[in-house]
C-alpha cells in the first residue's frame, strides 16, 4: 500500500453517517509504519503509541501491532506501553512461533492474529497455509484461546484455509485483500472481488468472524467494506503513509466515512 498524495483531501469528503440500527464497520489501525520511520534514525520519535492514542482518539476501534522475529519495526517495549496505555482492544500480529506464543500469552492482548513471516520480505505476500499446518497450528490456536485470546488467521479467501480455521478453532478468519487491492480495475479487480465475497460467504458459514485487511485504500475500500460478512478491516501503510500529506486524525476520519459510505 502506498500513500497517494492526489487522493481526495479528508477535509472535503462528505460526512455519512449510517442509518439508525445499520451495522457499524469496525476499523483496526496498524501503526507498524510509525515505528519503522522511528527505527529508521534510532530515537524515540515518532512514538507509535502516541500514534495509538491518537487514531483511538480519531475514531479508530482497535490497535494492531506485528511483532516480527526481527523487530524490524515494532518492538517488545511498544507492545508492552499499548496493552498498559490503550484502552481499545489491542490486535497482536505474529507468526505461530513458540517465542511468539509466550510472548502472547504473556502480553494476553484482546486478540492475535497469526500471520505467515519470512525474514526476507518487505511485508506479508499471502495468506497462510492454515490446511498444511494444522498439526502445528492447532496446539497454539488451543493455548491462546484457553488464555481468553481471540485468535485469528490471516488468510487467502481459499475454501481449503477457511475449513482448516474453523477445524482448529479459530474464532475468526482476516482475509487478505492484497491481490485485490494491486489487481487493477476491471476484469482482474472483479473475479478477485467475487473471490472474496465467496471467501466471507463461507466463512460465516462456517461460524467464523470475518475481517478483511492489506493493500486497503479511499478508493478500493468501499466493495469490501460492503461486504455483509465483514465486520472489521485492518488498515496500517496506506494511513500512515496518507497522515504524511494530512495529518493521522484527518485521515481516520476520512477512512471512517468511505466504510460507512459503503
Amino acid at each position: 500500500m502506498t500513500g497517494d498524495p492526489a487522493s481526495p483531501s479528508p477535509v472535503s469528503a462528505p460526512l455519512s453517517v449510517p442509518l439508525s440500527g445499520a451495522r457499524r464497520l469496525r476499523l483496526g489501525v496498524n501503526i507498524d509504519h510509525v515505528a519503522t520511520v522511528r527505527n529508521a534514525r534510532g530515537g524515540t520519535h515518532p512514538d507509535p503509541v502516541a500514534a495509538a492514542h491518537a487514531a483511538v482518539a480519531a475514531g479508530a476501534d482497535g490497535i494492531t501491532a506485528h511483532l516480527r522475529e526481527d523487530r524490524r519495526h515494532i518492538r517488545d517495549a511498544d507492545l508492552a506501553r499499548l496493552r498498559a496505555e490503550i484502552a481499545a482492544p489491542l490486535n497482536m500480529e505474529m507468526a505461530a512461533t513458540d517465542e511468539m506464543v509466550a510472548m502472547a500469552l504473556s502480553l494476553r492482548p484482546h486478540a492475535c492474529c497469526i500471520v505467515p513471516e519470512r525474514r526476507e520480505e518487505v511485508t506479508t505476500e499471502g495468506g497462510l497455509d492454515v490446511a498444511g499446518q494444522v498439526a502445528w497450528l492447532g496446539p497454539r490456536v488451543r493455548a491462546l484461546g484457553e488464555a481468553g485470546i481471540r485468535v485469528s488467521m490471516f488468510i487467502d479467501p481459499d475454501p481449503a484455509q477457511i475449513a482448516a480455521s474453523a477445524a482448529i478453532g479459530a474464532a475468526v478468519v482476516e482475509l487478505h485483500t492484497g491481490a485485490y487491492a494491486e489487481a487493477h480495475a476491471g476484469e482482474g479487480r472483479a473475479a478477485e472481488l467475487a473471490r472474496l465475497r465467496a471467501g466471507a460467504a463461507a466463512a460465516g458459514t462456517a461460524g467464523l468472524e470475518v475481517h478483511a485487511g492489506h493493500g486497503l485504500t479511499y478508493d478500493n475500500v468501499g466493495p469490501i467494506a460492503a461486504l455483509p460478512q465483514v465486520v472489521e478491516l485492518n488498515i496500517g501503510h496506506f494511513l500512515i503513509g496518507q497522515a504524511i500529506f494530512d495529518g493521522l486524525p484527518a485521515v481516520i476520519a476520512a477512512m471512517r466515512r468511505a466504510m460507512d459510505r459503503a
